[in-house]
């Protein structure tokens, strides 16, 4: 519930998301809630906190969600059968999300590396997503030759697996490579972008 006022980036609604995470917690204390959903909620905070713009903040959340993680026992405590997709790979996801907001370009490429390496092969839509957040990254690092060659692995993915999301994060980085509009590498990602697959997909998509 927090997610959709955050993800409007509307400030207006920040209290509203805000609101929504203490009633969260409020919720997980009085169940009892284990290590790993109080790590699972200060990442959600975090989203929340990035999406309106105090990274610091968020990345303090990132930062205590990890040291809870270290607390986590799925034997005596184990998680609700729902929370089975989160995991330490995910949390790193979100911190290299917020990094890479935070306009710390090489520690969120670093980070989203070893997420990819560490990621299940049947996570491909979050593959997706990554490829895109670390292109960003690569943007941030001035380095727009590796920006589109990650761009270029996330459409190979999208154009197998589709994902309405991580196309719209592709076209954001693809955006912010307009300096750099004339170099060869953007200009065969452009190619591979609006090919008759990808221009279909994002049609029916």
């Amino acid at each position: 519930m927090a997610f959709a006022p955050a993800f409007s980036e509307d400030p207006s609604r920040a209290e509203e998301a805000r609101d929504k995470m203490r009633a969260a917690r409020a919720f997980a204390r009085r169940g009892d809630a284990n290590a790993e959903m109080v790590a699972w909620l200060d990442a959600v905070e975090a989203e929340v906190e990035t999406r309106f713009g105090d990274t610091r903040r968020a990345l303090s959340l990132v930062h205590h969600a990890e040291q809870t993680y270290e607390e986590h026992n799925p034997e005596s405590n184990p998680s609700p059968a729902w929370l089975d997709w989160f995991s330490p790979i995910r949390l790193a996801g979100f911190k290299g999300n917020t990094l890479m907001v935070a306009g710390r370009g090489r520690e969120a490429r670093e980070t989203l590396e070893q997420v990819l390496a560490d990621l299940p092969d049947e996570a491909i839509k979050q593959r997706s997503i990554y490829l895109a957040d670390i292109a960003a990254a690569a943007v941030l690092e001035r380095d727009p030759t590796s920006a589109c060659s990650y761009l270029e692995d996330a459409l190979n993915l999208l154009g197998r697996n589709w994902y309405a999301t991580a196309m719209d994060r592709v076209k954001a980085v693809r955006q912010s490579l307009r300096e750099w509009d004339s170099i060869p590498a953007v200009r065969a990602l452009d190619d591979r972008l609006y090919d008759w697959h990808t221009t279909v997909n994002s049609l029916v998509g």
